[in-house]
């Protein structure tokens, strides 16, 4: 098997978020992945041992990218509030910019056989570092409550990202993501901050969100 990188490799993870965007996973042929990417059917399996290893690539690969870049973004912000509030502008911005990419993670994964669910847990767990991060950081720094439980608390801040992400993508109505920024923030930081020390939404976190 070939090494995952190159640009043959990009292309092929690419050309899988589209196609299976726009056919579901289930009716996404490696076929019709090769004819997408540019590359003949065969050349596929040079870099991945079938269909399911490819989603759990592109998963590992796109989320990899999103936890590299976030842990970047929060390094230069050492108030809490600042790092919650740009931790869900990040992981709103990045899939309002890539429909095909929302419908990926957000619709086609949950779908998925249980071995791919498993396939993806330990990038899945490198956002979750994220997000105990700046929850531990919070409390240390006497911003956010110490009675919380910080595996509730996690569970709390993705599954609402989550959630109204999932919203988003299936709605049929046609809103901005990024409108739900300010509105998240407000509401868990409100839950997370210790008697008088909740601040508002930062807004020179946003950059180019929206």
């Amino acid at each position: 098997m070939a090494k995952r990188t190159g640009e043959k490799y990009k292309a092929i993870i690419e050309a899988a978020v589209k196609v299976i965007a726009e056919n579901g996973y289930h009716n996404s042929q490696v076929a019709k992945i090769a004819k997408e990417a540019g590359v003949a059917d065969g050349t596929i399996y040079l870099y991945f041992k079938n269909k399911e290893d490819l989603l759990i690539s592109l998963f590992r690969v796109k989320m990899g990218e999103f936890v590299a870049s976030a842990r970047q973004e929060l390094r230069s912000l050492s108030n809490p509030f600042e790092q919650l509030a740009k931790l869900i502008s990040l992981h709103f911005s990045r899939l309002q910019e890539n429909r095909h990419l929302a419908l990926v993670l957000q619709i086609e994964l949950r779908q998925s056989d249980a071995s791919i669910r498993s396939g993806i847990a330990a990038p899945l767990k490198e956002y979750f570092n994220i997000i105990d991060d700046v929850v531990n950081e919070g409390v240390r720094l006497d911003a956010f409550r110490r009675d919380v439980n910080p595996k509730l608390v996690r569970q709390m801040i993705f599954g609402t990202m989550d959630e109204v992400a999932t919203s988003w993508v299936m709605s049929q109505r046609h809103y901005k993501l990024t409108d739900q920024i300010k509105p998240v923030y407000s509401l868990l930081a409100q839950a997370l901050a210790r008697e008088g020390k909740f601040r508002p939404f930062p807004n020179h976190v946003l950059n180019n969100a929206g």
